[in-house]
């Protein structure tokens, strides 16, 4: 069997060029910037502001002569089954049969500064005043025309893959539960987390470069939960960064060249790199562990001075990183077959036996109902947990929990005894008020293109946990580890599961630990299932689609209020320059202007922007050179009076070095309701001429 698989790998290597299509599309997926709770920290109070980043989804399409698969990776902090089921209706309304569950897969890179409210299950939407339709419609809208954009973009093309390690941008959260992994299988390692940045380039038939996928393991968490503007994170202002180098002509999100930097097996990996300090005394400290005075708190931060410049330059290392790979020496071109397999398994119901690595006995493990352990109300050193319960309080800051928290049932006996260790907070496999907690059936995936492998997992698995399963996989695939069959691990991939550590790092029950929902064998079930998948996609052999996951939308309940109206501020109109810019600025200054407003609910802008800057040329023309997908500028909505509906939007430009000298304005675009009857009304408005100089 290792010899055939062994073959079979040379066949590919050695093959002559395979008759490739590749299609590559970007489209705009920014949720509503203002009025809604972001989804990643699960803090309440953190409601969007405005836009710093802009959210896009990248699809990557590879169709050989008798296949097609469709990756696609958005900035986005979680995903549901709901939202492909939505995106496949659609795709198949345009392309019928060409995309299915088997081919499809959606990668979130895990940002946590977007808006949220679109998981249905209860738990993921506490945040969030439950469920929002906008940001769901806007995710399947923009997904959708990304892979419609790819698919019409297919033409004959080649694939690269080169992979290279990348240091000094992130950590371990979690060591002590790392160290509990077996001595033996830890010294197979380097590091305590993953270093390989394993990339795949798309080429034109002649050569022109067309687009990258970049897998890291890092968490988006270099924005902290004070952040108010919608960001993608490093990995985001990563694609952006490549982007801009390799489309210098274009606005961001409108050129033909994509860069996508998407997740992997990140889960307690953090770019936070200084590690936790308590942010008054600045000792050291630890979530849950060696805790603050009460009047501080314990935050990982860095390698910056503050989130936005760590943000940057954990960015620019990633960027600098895929660039080179890019411009080196490949590890070998990728060729046929290209193949895919899918199926949805209820954990639950799973049985596995397991060998402990540790004293060899086999154990007859099976998986849990889910629940949370009472250390995921602790989060972790990136960020408070979801609930910010008081110190000894049951009451929480979040009114859906303390809505529903008198008919939380106590964990039957048998919850209990499934999940060992864990100390239960809530039982969500059996608490189903007012809608179900949290996904009982997930997806799995896999899909290869020649010897590169994608397993699309259905949360955030550890180091080890991601470590192990690329082994599994490799042994079905590969006969083994071998250089010549690279596996990735594409995280939070179809569904959200929460995390998902070994049985080992599980029994410390830090935060990691007691966010994986299905127990200690859980990962054990994961490594049988995804060795299942390997094995039926190297036989050719179909598998059951397994059980379908419920649309929970008819469930779901929403506490956010509409927006009713919009007025101006008093003697002023929509869009009028309130605050004007300065008459000079020069590189580096940051250059405000304020406007009259509408609510950004009214209307996300989607393919478009709240802001411009403009500059005007020497044919007296203006060119817009920037939006509000640009690093460099803000936009930042505020209400000076809830009762009249009345706001007011900031714009911010830091000038970069280089920009041209001479004359620039700045333009605001918005839409406001007009008072009964919900009718939209579309406004804009510019800024006075202000003069641009160097240093």
């Amino acid at each position: 069997m290792k010899l055939r698989f062994i073959l079979l790998i040379s066949l590919w290597i050695s093959t002559a060029r395979s008759s490739y299509k590749v299609g590559i599309g970007i489209a705009d997926v920014t949720g509503p910037s203002a009025g809604v709770t972001f989804l990643g920290y699960g803090k309440m109070e953190q409601t969007g502001e405005g836009i710093h980043l802009r959210q896009f989804s990248r699809a990557f399409v590879v169709e050989d002569s008798t296949s097609r698969i469709a990756f696609v990776s958005i900035d986005s902090a979680m995903m549901g089954d709901h939202v492909r089921s939505d995106v496949l209706k659609k795709l198949n309304e345009k392309l019928p049969g060409m995309y299915n569950l088997d081919n499809l897969m959606l990668s979130s890179t895990h940002t946590h500064s977007v808006p949220g409210g679109y998981m249905v299950h209860m738990l993921f939407d506490l945040s969030t005043w439950g469920f929002v339709q906008q940001t769901l419609n806007i995710l399947v809208r923009g997904i959708t025309l990304s892979i419609l954009r790819a698919h019409d973009k297919l033409d004959v093309g080649r694939i690269f893959v080169n992979k290279g390690e990348l240091h000094g941008i992130s950590i371990s959260r979690s060591e002590q539960s790392y160290m509990l992994n077996p001595e033996a299988e830890r010294a197979q390692y380097k590091h305590n987390v993953d270093k390989t940045m394993v990339q795949l380039e798309f080429q034109s038939e002649s050569g022109v470069p067309l687009g990258v996928i970049s897998w890291y393991a890092v968490h988006a968490t270099s924005m902290n939960n004070s952040n108010r503007l919608v960001s993608s994170d490093n990995v985001g202002y990563a694609s952006v960064m490549f982007e801009q180098k390799m489309n210098p002509d274009s606005l961001i999100g409108k050129g033909n060249f994509v860069a996508a930097f998407a997740s992997s097996n990140l889960g307690d990996v953090t770019p936070n790199v200084k590690g936790p300090r308590c942010q008054k005394t600045g000792r050291p400290c630890d979530v849950p562990g060696p805790s603050c005075n009460a009047d501080d708190v314990c935050v990982a931060s860095g390698p910056g001075v503050n989130m936005k410049e760590s943000t940057k330059i954990i960015a620019r290392s990633l960027f600098d990183k895929a660039y080179e790979l890019m411009t080196g020496k490949p590890v070998f071109e990728l060729k046929s077959p290209i193949k895919s397999i899918h199926q949805f398994v209820d954990v639950a119901t799973q049985e596995v036996n397991y060998e402990d690595p540790i004293t060899g006995k086999t154990i007859k493990g099976k998986g849990c109902k889910p629940a949370l352990g009472h250390t995921f109300s602790s989060g972790t050193i990136d960020g408070a947990g979801l609930f910010s319960f008081e110190a000894g309080s049951k009451i929480s800051n979040n009114p859906l929990w303390n809505l529903v928290t008198n008919f939380v049932p106590k964990p039957s006996p048998e919850q209990v005894e499934c999940h060992a260790e864990k100390s239960i907070l809530i039982s969500t496999g059996e608490f189903n008020y007012p809608s179900a907690w949290s996904p009982k059936i997930v997806s799995t995936q896999l899909a290869t293109i020649g010897p590169v492998v994608i397993a699309c997992v259905p949360g955030e698995f550890t180091t080890m946990s991601g470590r192990r399963v690329r082994r599994a996989i490799s042994e079905v695939l590969c006969g083994g580890e071998s250089p010549q069959c690279i596996v990735v691990i594409a995280g939070l991939c179809n569904t959200y599961s929460d995390y998902i550590t070994t049985p080992e790092e599980y029994k410390l029950q830090r935060y990691e630990g007691a966010s994986t929902l299905f127990g200690p064998y859980t990962l054990p079930i994961y490594l049988k299932q995804y060795s299942k998948l390997a094995k039926a996609l190297a036989d050719d052999v179909r598998l059951d689609r397994g059980p379908e996951p419920a649309d929970l939308r008819s469930e779901v309940m929403s506490l956010l209020p509409s927006v009713l109206y919009d007025t101006p501020v008093s003697d002023f109109n929509f869009g009028d320059c309130i605050q004007q810019p300065p008459y000079s600025a020069a590189w580096g200054d940051t250059v405000n202007a304020k406007f009259v407003a509408g609510n950004p609910r009214n209307n996300p802008m989607l393919e478009m922007t709240f802001l411009t800057i403009e500059y005007l040329t020497d044919d007296l023309k203006w060119v817009v050179i920037a939006t509000d997908a640009n690093w460099e500028t803000e936009f930042i909505w505020r209400t000076t009076s809830w009762l009249w509906a009345t706001s007011v939007a900031e714009i911010k430009w830091t000038i970069p070095e280089n920009t041209p000298t001479g004359l620039y304005r700045i333009r605001h675009f918005g839409h406001f309701k007009y008072f009964g009857g919900g009718r939209l009304g579309r406004y804009h408005g510019a800024s006075e001429t202000f003069k641009v100089t160097e240093k």
